[in-house]
C-alpha cells in the first residue's frame, strides 16, 4: 500500500477503474461479470476502487455498492467524484461540457461544483455505494463558473463531518492546485498519464512531489490501446467512444512501439498490459494507476502487474522504444 499525499489514506499501487463498468460510452456492460471483477480485484490486492457518478450515470457506483455487501468496508478504499451533472433540467448551471448518449437519449453534461451541488452529489453517492463514508472525494473536472474556494470549502466541511476521509481533484493544473490548497489540504490529483502521454513529467509531477500531492494516473492503458488487442481484434461496438478516442494517436507508430515491447513481455511471461501497468506504477510521482476490468480474468491480470520488476537492460529497451515514439 502507498500513502496518498499528505492524507492518512493508503491506496493500492493499482486501483480498479470503473468507467467501463458503468457501460455508457463503452458499449454496455454485464453486471454479473462486473461484480466478479470487483471481487477478484479486492481478493488479489487491488483494494482501491475509483468511480464517479458520471460512469453509467450512477450505475457504476450502484454496482460497486452491490459488490461490497458483506465485505469488510475498512479493507476497501472507495474513491469517487462529483461535478458532472446531467439532470436535464431547464435551469442548467455550470459550464456545458458535451452531450452523452445514454440508452438512446442524448443528454447534455455540465461541469458544476457549487457548494450545494457538492453536498447533494455526495449524499447520492453514499446511497448508491451503500456506505456511510467515502475514502477520497475528487472534483471530476474544474468548473470555471464556481470559485475554487467554494468547492474546496464544501469538501473540507464534508471531511469534518466524517463523510469523506480525504480531498482530491482531477484534471487540475499547477495554478489550480495552488489556489485549492488555500482552502483545504489536497491528497491527490487524478490526471491522464501513459507511455503515450507523458506531459505531466515536465512540471506537474515535480511540483506534486514537492508539495506531497499524490498522483492518480488515469488511462495508463490508453483505454485498452496499449493492450495490443485493438490491432489483432479491432472490432469495437458502434457506441464505444474508443472508436474516436484511438484516432488521436498515430496507430502505426503505436503498433510498432508495442512490437518493441513484446519480446520483454514474452521473456518475463507477462502480457503487454501487465508490462505497461508495471512500468507505470514504478514511475516517479505516480501513487496509483487506474486499470479497468470487465471480468475476473482481467482483474487478476491487473493485480499481478503490481509484482513486476525490471532490470536495467529491460528499462533501457523500454526507454529506447519510448524515444522512438517521439520521432
Amino acid at each position: 500500500m502507498r500513502n496518498l499525499g499528505k492524507s492518512e489514506l493508503q491506496v493500492s499501487p493499482i486501483s480498479l477503474g470503473t468507467f467501463a463498468i458503468g457501460g455508457t460510452m463503452w458499449g454496455g456492460n454485464e453486471e454479473k461479470e462486473s461484480l466478479e471483477a470487483i471481487h477478484a480485484s479486492i481478493d488479489n490486492g487491488v483494494t482501491s476502487i475509483d468511480t464517479a457518478p458520471f460512469y453509467g450515470l450512477g450505475l457504476s457506483e450502484e454496482v460497486i455498492g452491490k459488490a461490497l455487501k458483506g465485505k469488510d468496508r475498512s479493507k476497501v478504499q472507495l474513491l469517487t467524484k462529483f461535478g458532472l451533472v446531467w439532470d436535464g433540467s431547464n435551469n442548467r448551471k455550470g459550464e456545458y461540457f458535451f452531450d452523452v448518449n445514454h440508452n438512446g437519449e442524448s443528454l447534455p453534461v455540465y461541469k458544476f461544483s457549487s457548494k450545494e451541488n457538492v453536498i447533494k452529489e455526495v449524499e447520492e453517492s453514499l446511497k448508491r455505494l451503500n456506505t456511510d463514508y467515502i475514502d477520497l472525494l475528487q472534483l471530476h473536472w474544474a468548473d470555471p463558473t464556481t470559485p475554487i474556494s467554494e468547492t474546496m470549502e464544501a469538501m473540507e466541511l464534508l471531511k469534518q463531518q466524517g463523510k469523506i476521509r480525504a480531498v482530491g481533484v482531477s484534471n487540475y493544473n499547477i495554478a489550480q492546485l495552488l489556489e485549492a490548497e488555500q482552502s483545504t489540504t489536497l491528497a491527490s490529483n487524478q490526471v491522464a498519464y501513459s507511455m503515450l502521454n507523458r506531459s505531466i513529467e515536465q512540471e506537474l509531477i515535480p511540483f506534486s512531489e514537492q508539495k506531497d500531492i499524490g498522483i492518480i494516473a488515469y488511462s495508463p492503458m490508453e483505454r485498452g490501446l496499449l493492450t495490443g488487442k485493438y490491432f489483432t481484434n479491432g472490432k469495437l461496438k458502434q457506441d464505444d467512444h474508443r472508436n474516436g478516442y484511438f484516432q488521436q494517436h498515430d496507430l502505426d507508430k503505436v503498433k510498432s512501439f508495442l512490437e518493441q515491447l513484446n519480446p520483454i513481455a514474452q521473456n518475463k511471461q507477462v502480457s503487454l498490459s501487465q508490462l505497461v501497468l508495471g512500468w507505470t506504477i514504478q514511475q516517479n510521482g505516480i501513487t496509483t494507476a487506474l486499470a479497468g476490468a470487465r471480468n475476473a480474468k482481467q482483474a487478476l491480470s491487473n493485480a499481478q502487474a503490481m509484482h513486476i520488476t525490471f532490470n536495467q537492460e529491460e528499462l533501457s529497451t523500454i526507454n529506447s522504444a519510448l524515444t522512438s515514439l517521439k520521432k
